[in-house]
């Protein structure tokens, strides 16, 4: 008779056979001790929270830094004033002694009249809700839309808009009109926001890797040379601001029209960059509505050239605050010099009139300017194009990556050849599949552009020319190495040379015929633009701090919310003033609620930014991994261009590991390994299944002896053995084991830091690992970097002291009763192991043209894959294999066999940036 021992922890009932027992009713919704990690991670304090590490003490962290701040700056000249000192000088300041929410009655009347005011109903809507019965029954202070609007204009105010009507030389269809707000009350408010307290940085440094200070490390602006020669200019004791201007044209209509506006984005360079990037801190402000006139003139070129100089002329009005604060800073000290840009204007001017545009035009063409003849920049004070001009990732790097590099593949590869290879892969979950290939795409985003930088080296392989392929290798490999969130003269380097090996193999693309025009003639010249402003990164990153931090995507992001949210509202005629009245409304709300959290002392309710990350039906996305995972746990973490909340399996596995034996079930899903976290459902995807029956149904018929050689090992050489894959097998097919059954799971959650700063918890990925079914007939297994040395760390170390290899079979044993083994709580993963092939040429085994690895599978003498057990916390990153299709791919491939039947693979490190920089060591 079984013996029945074990209580639940929670509800002390008693009873269970095991641990394993006590697990499963801890983790029944209808137990009600489901709700332990919940009351677990409530129990702990924030501040013990904070004052960990989110990872082990023994995580290694990158070389310290040597830092030499710039002397006496940013000196503070006693107390300014605050965020609630401007909320509470407005008028009705005296009314919020007695009532904090007037002019709403309270609390819950403030509650509804913002949840109505951010939910995107028109007047009509707000009009019919207010007159349901129910709702006429509370006691609200507004019963109507109208009056919602004016007490809502009652609040205090942010920086108030303006207008203005612009004259022109030239005639309109209509009068040229401006709004616009003080850029500086912009300025003032992102500096006094209680959001950036923490997050704002004043004082220039230069960062050296090593004492020696030979090499410079780029990061923030702050860390520039501009910034620390801006600030050399400045008084004693001055504060230096970096203005981020940001200006693009949005279509506003919607389907059909031609409604457009021009937003112009003002930020703050002392911002942090992983601050700033998130969209939801907010820290772009619209501060003009450029206007978008058309123009009456014949000749559409020259309208053209008559809307750039109106640009820059309302420019010259938004930013002249700025400009005056920028002369008062430095004490009317003479500005750095003449640009070679003005000179050229002058010489322009000396031969032709400005205002005779054709004539002007002419004459500016011949130094490759647009004839504006006034720029907006040319009186302020230390500013130079070819400085504050940065590089911008989403229209240059990867809008010529889609326009030109996949243009030359496709040619070279063919259309039907390369849609074929890019839909036979294996879908990975989280990223885009390609079902339909790549060359019919209509309405390519920039997040398409970058899923299919991840795939088309490794996939045009064999298929092309080799020169051609280094060209596009080195391309890709500038493409990845300038996204670095921190770039030293090292990378600047790599970044040079990876450019001079492009243009040393560019020719090969021109003599193959692949760079053709859109009705497919060939080309034969290299006069492409974005190319031309690639040489400009490096000196970029010299003068202004590493390009990520001024990509567009945020402030595209910023578009949907300042602009086209706003039009939606509208009635679609006059759009500009019902935008800015739209927008001083939801800012006198956000001001309102944030002062009224503050003064409350409780988290500010702001209304969440709406999603704008659409779910893409060709993205295989996890939805069912973290449903035994709190709620307030998925919500805690943002990640910069992650819109998703990220699950923190550091935090959870950190809160595991403090709490006592038996207060939580065993053994713990969730746990962490140096720069990796795992975790596991509570519930397997098989709760029991014989070592026998688990071999057949997963193709391993060395399972067995796999896991008894792994027993050996375990009891060889201890617990914390690292243990290597292949060898000969020492165990028979027979071989006796201490248990009979198996828990196994289909998935695997990895998560990593970030190769750059292991503070960053990036977002993690399924691992999948399912026997066959329909219509996966051979599984779905996928790749993991694998760590087989113990004195080697990833990513530190790159591949040194790792491999690569297919996880086959996730479990864990379920012990016989009375039976005790040391390493009862272990999850094992059978893996199959891969080996790289040399090459005869090319540096580190890597194949020349790609400096990719190429990867086969490793077989015993009999030919049967080689494969062993290992702990799950031997394994390190996901990591993508395409398979080497060769110069034409086999026709009998598909997504879900393509794996099983290649014979080689590619190791691609352009999968992902965070395994790029140690697949590339």
């Amino acid at each position: 008779m079984t013996r029945l021992v074990g209580s639940c922890p929670s509800c002390g009932k008693g009873g269970f056979k095991d641990d394993v027992a006590v697990a499963w009713h801890m983790s029944q919704p209808r137990s009600g001790c489901s709700t332990w990690l919940q009351d677990l991670i409530c129990s702990r304090s924030e501040s013990d929270m904070d004052d960990e590490p989110a990872y082990e003490e023994r995580t290694p962290t990158r070389n310290s830094e040597v830092i030499d701040s710039y002397p006496d700056c940013a000196r503070s000249y006693g107390r300014g004033y605050t965020f609630l000192d401007v909320f509470n000088s407005d008028e009705n300041s005296k009314h919020r002694a007695m009532n904090p929410y007037y002019p709403f009655s309270g609390q819950k009347d403030w509650e509804v009249g913002s949840w109505l005011l951010h939910s995107g109903l028109s007047m009509g809507k707000i009009d019919s809700f207010l007159s349901l019965d129910m709702i006429k029954t509370l006691p609200l202070s507004f019963h109507s839309a109208k009056e919602l609007c004016g007490r809502a204009e009652m609040l205090p105010s942010g920086p108030r808009w303006m207008s203005q009507v612009v004259p022109t030389a030239h005639p309109t269809k209509s009068p040229v009109v401006l709004y616009w707000r003080d850029p500086l009350d912009c300025i003032s408010g992102l500096l006094n926001h209680p959001a950036f307290h923490d997050h704002l940085d004043f004082t220039p440094r230069r960062v050296y890797s090593t004492a020696q200070r030979l090499c410079h490390v780029y990061s923030e602006w702050m860390t520039s040379d501009d910034a620390w020669n801006m600030q050399s200019a400045l008084p004693r004791g001055a504060t230096l601001l970096g203005t981020i201007l940001s200006s693009d044209k949005t279509n506003i209509s919607t389907m059909t029209g031609d409604r457009v506006a021009h937003p112009l984005l003002i930020s703050l360079a002392n911002i942090g960059m992983s601050t700033r990037l998130k969209s939801s801190s907010n820290a772009f402000v619209l501060t003009a509505l450029l206007p978008v006139p058309k123009f009456i003139y014949k000749k559409k070129r020259m309208r053209g050239v008559l809307e750039d100089c109106l640009i820059h002329e309302c420019l010259d009005i938004v930013l002249h605050p700025l400009k005056l604060a920028a002369c008062e800073g430095v004490m009317l000290s003479d500005p750095v010099g003449h640009t070679t840009t003005l000179s050229q204007l002058d010489i322009a001017r000396s031969k032709a009139d400005p205002n005779d545009i054709k004539i002007f035009f002419r004459e500016a063409q011949k130094f490759r300017l647009n004839g504006v003849n006034a720029p907006f920049w040319m009186d302020w004070v230390l500013s130079d194009p070819s400085h504050f001009l940065t590089p911008e990732f989403l229209h240059l790097i990867h809008r010529e990556f889609y326009d030109h590099n996949t243009k030359w593949l496709i040619c070279a590869v063919g259309d039907t050849e390369i849609d074929f290879r890019f839909s036979v892969l294996q879908a990975v979950t989280g990223f885009r599949h390609f079902h339909g290939g790549i060359s019919k795409l209509k309405q390519v985003t920039g997040r398409t552009q970058r899923d299919i930088q991840r795939l088309i080296v490794a996939i045009s392989v064999d298929a092309i020319p080799s020169a051609v392929m280094t060209a596009v290798r080195a391309l890709m490999d500038f493409r990845y190495l300038v996204q670095s969130p921190v770039i030293d003269d090292i990378l600047l380097a790599r970044i040079s040379t990876a450019l001079d090996h492009f243009h040393t193999n560019k020719d090969a693309i021109i003599e193959g015929g692949f760079r053709r025009g859109q009705r497919g003639g060939v080309i034969e010249n290299w006069y492409i633009p974005k190319l031309e402003l690639m040489q400009s990164i490096v000196p970029s990153i010299r003068n202004t701090g590493v390009p990520l931090q001024w990509t567009a995507d945020t402030t595209e992001h910023a578009h949907i919310m300042e602009i086209k949210s706003p039009a939606c509202s509208s009635n679609n005629n006059n759009y500009d003033p019902q935008i800015c009245r739209h927008l001083d409304r939801a800012d006198k709300c956000r001001r309102f609620d944030l002062a009224m959290s503050l003064l409350d002392n409780v988290p500010d309710s702001g209304q969440q930014d709406p999603d704008d990350d659409e779910k893409d039906e060709n993205v295989d996305f996890d939805m069912d991994d973290d449903h035994d995972i709190p709620a307030d746990l998925l919500t805690t973490m943002k990640h910069p261009g992650h819109s998703r909340p990220i699950t923190n399996y550091f935090g959870i596995a950190k809160v595991l590991q403090h709490r006592e034996v038996g207060t939580v079930p065993v053994p713990v899903r969730s746990f962490v390994v140096e720069r990796t976290a795992f975790h596991l459902t509570y519930d397997p995807s098989i709760r029991n299944i014989s070592v026998d029956d688990a071999a057949i149904k997963f193709g391993l018929p060395d399972l067995r002896p796999a896991i008894a050689d792994f027993l050996r090992r375990e009891a060889t050489h201890g617990r914390d053995h690292i243990h290597t894959i292949g060898g000969a097998r020492r165990a028979g097919p027979t071989a006796s084991l201490p248990f009979d059954k198996l828990q196994v799971w289909f998935k695997l959650r990895v998560q990593d830091t970030d190769f750059h700063d292991a503070s960053i918890i990036r977002p993690a990925q399924t691992l999948n690992c399912a026997p066959p079914s329909d219509p996966w007939t051979c599984g779905r297994y996928d790749t993991v970097i694998i760590n087989n040395e113990a004195r080697y760390l990833w990513p530190e170390d790159g591949l040194r002291g790792h491999t690569i290899g297919q996880i086959r079979l996730i479990m864990r044993a379920v012990g016989k009763s009375g039976t005790n083994w040391s390493w009862k709580d272990h999850f094992l993963v059978y893996v199959h192991h891969f080996d790289i092939v040399p090459q005869s040429s090319g540096a580190d085994d890597r194949e020349p043209s790609t400096q990719l690895h190429l990867l086969k599978r490793a077989k015993h003498s009999n030919g049967t894959w080689v494969g062993d057990v290992i702990p799950v916390t031997q394994l390190r990153a996901p990591v993508n294999l395409v398979p080497r299709f060769g110069a034409s791919a086999d026709n009998r491939l598909t997504p879900y066999n393509s794996m099983e039947h290649a014979s080689q693979f590619w190791l691609n490190r352009y999968w992902d940036k965070n395994v790029y920089f140690p697949l590339s060591m």
